[in-house]
């Protein structure tokens, strides 16, 4: 008898791939296998093994085939085994004491719109690594490429993530959220009413990022004072030219062709924006893909002369990437950013009573 889950370390396999910026094909072949696999009772997949038919699966190939089965021998497959041996490097003491102040990421995309994996997937690698919530951020009607959702698409997840909630483990819920778009006028690109029924609105231009600069800090500073928003997430709109290999992840549609070249900060004033942002308490993402970067570390210490509180985020649209705050901590500290400045360090319930408190 095997102690081992086969579908289990497929997804270890592919959580750790994707944490190390490996290729999007790499990360989809594993969870190709896993999803394939765990569609079947597990004495099917056992027998499968023993008769070497494992490969006639549609998603498993000779490489995931031989992770099951020595899974099911009761071993550490070997491609998992020389992962977890070739892990990065620790972070320094103040991005440490960040990273293991964060409680949560309130920023992530699932396949609701342009993520890769499922709702209930991020939620249980979020678990995994220690947090005890994540806000879910799916796209706002406007974001087409990224198939925003729609007011009723979004009433639905809403009614869907508190289905997902009550098979969570206990001490972890996901919250309920929107990466609203910040449209021409610093409108709210969802309705009001189901932007008041959410934990947490982060908002964030996606278009016309190269409008002059007046006109993206009126359009800005309009979002930042709608008591709907909570956050100002990647204000730069910025990508940077370097892309590292593999850093999108299944499914991240929206990100693929502006890092093939990169992306140019939009301009805008960022003393009255930042001074903006804490005068009316709204807290200022660290956004820590590693294609983004954003802010760049000069407006981030900006921010944090003007007083505005942060939050560490990644933008996650795979389940590897929820272990990327650990790039956001490493700029925040290098900019003297401390634990009590950063509002993901929080608890769920003071985190949500704040975002209640701009309404």
């Amino acid at each position: 008898m095997t102690t081992r889950d086969p579908v289990a370390d497929l997804r270890r396999i592919a959580f750790l791939l994707e944490r190390a910026n490996e290729a999007t094909y790499r990360v989809r072949a594993f969870r190709s296998a896993a999803k394939a696999l765990a569609a079947l009772p597990p004495e099917d997949v056992a027998t499968r093994a023993a008769e070497g038919t494992l490969t006639k699966l549609s998603g498993v190939g000779d490489v995931t085939a031989r992770c099951v089965a020595e899974s099911l021998a009761g071993e550490e497959p070997v491609y998992l085994r020389r992962l977890l041996a070739t892990e990065g490097v620790d972070l320094d003491d103040a991005a440490t004491a960040l990273r293991q102040s964060l409680r949560g990421d309130c920023h992530t995309h699932s396949e609701w719109s342009d993520g890769g994996s499922p709702i209930e997937e991020m939620a249980l690698a979020a678990v995994e690594l220690g947090h005890e919530y994540m806000v879910l951020t799916d796209h706002s009607p406007s974001l087409t490429v990224a198939r925003g959702l729609t007011a009723g698409r979004l009433r639905k997840q809403i009614e869907y993530v508190a289905a997902v909630n009550e098979a969570l483990p206990e001490g972890f819920r996901i919250l309920t959220g929107i990466e609203v778009d910040i449209l021409a006028d610093g409108s709210l690109d969802q309705d009001e009413e189901l932007l008041a029924q959410l934990d947490v609105v982060v908002g964030s231009v996606h278009s016309n990022l190269r409008d002059e600069s007046a006109k993206m800090t009126r359009r800005m500073l309009t979002a930042i004072a709608n008591p709907h928003l909570d956050i100002l997430g990647h204000c730069t709109g910025r990508m940077v030219t370097k892309r590292p290999k593999g850093a999108e992840g299944e499914g991240d549609r929206g990100h693929r062709r502006a890092t093939k070249s990169g992306r140019p900060e939009s301009q805008f004033d960022a003393g009255a924006v930042f001074a903006a942002c804490a005068e009316y308490g709204k807290a200022v993402e660290i956004n820590s893909r590693p294609e983004r970067q954003d802010p760049p570390k000069r407006l981030i210490r900006e921010a944090l002369e003007a007083g505005c509180s942060f939050v560490i985020d990644t933008d996650a649209h795979a389940p590897g990437q929820l272990d990327w705050q650990r790039f956001g901590c490493e700029r925040a500290a290098l900019c003297g950013v401390l634990p009590e400045h950063v509002i993901n360090s929080w608890p769920a319930e003071r985190l949500v009573e704040w975002a209640r408190s701009h309404g």
